[in-house]
Parts: C-alpha cells; sequence; structure tokens
C-alpha cells in the first residue's frame, strides 16, 4: 500500500480550475507537516504549498491567492484546491509528508497537471 497517492489532476483550459487530493497512511499523516511540490519539464522541483497541524499555511508567492492547500484529519487526506490555472502551473505534482519545514521524509509518485493556453 503506498504512504502517499495523489489523485485530480487532469488537462484543464487557461483560468480553470482543478482540485488534487492527497491520501496518506497514518504514520505518515502524523507528520508534521503535508506539503505539495511541484515539478515542470526541465525545471527543478519547487514548494507549492503546505499545512500543519494548526491548519497553518503557507504558499509560494507565485500561487498565493490562487491555490489553497487543506487538510481531513479524520480521512487523512490533503487537498490543493488551484483556481485561475495558468500555463505556467503545468507539471507533476507531488504530495509529501514532512518532519521540518522542506525536511520531507515520504513522496508520492505524483498527479499530471496540464493547463493548456
Amino acid at each position: 500500500q503506498a504512504q502517499l497517492e495523489e489523485s485530480g489532476g487532469g488537462l484543464v483550459q487557461t483560468g480553470g480550475s482543478l482540485r488534487l487530493s492527497c491520501v496518506a497512511s497514518g504514520h505518515v499523516f502524523s507528520m508534521n507537516f503535508m506539503e505539495w511540490y511541484r515539478q515542470a519539464p526541465g525545471k527543478e522541483r519547487e514548494f507549492v504549498a503546505g499545512i500543519n497541524w494548526s491548519d497553518s499555511e503557507r504558499y509560494a508567492a507565485s500561487v498565493k491567492g490562487r491555490f489553497t492547500i487543506s487538510r481531513d484529519n479524520t480521512k487523512n487526506m490533503v487537498y490543493l484546491q488551484m483556481n485561475s490555472l495558468k500555463p505556467e502551473d503545468t507539471a507533476v505534482y507531488y504530495c509529501n509528508a514532512c518532519s521540518g519545514l522542506a525536511d520531507c521524509e515520504y513522496r508520492g509518485q505524483g498527479t499530471q497537471v496540464t493547463v493548456s493556453s
């Protein structure tokens, strides 16, 4: 059984919305931070959004105001609501479980998000 599994990616037009979901196994979901990263072709992996057990959220400047991260502790789920999508948001999005900020021990297989212009 995968410890982290993402879903919800797809193809969307500029300005559209997608909601990514990530389900985590129990011990993985108990880690301090759940974070989303993304990696576009030919580019380095970059932080997108993170949330901790106090529901404190943080975002990359490039997505702030358009993306929202949330968690459902009853279902071991983390979500990334993505609105006003742009072609530059095109990437594989990964769900991560982290013991510290940007110190992530677990990562899912990723889900592809493609935004057409």
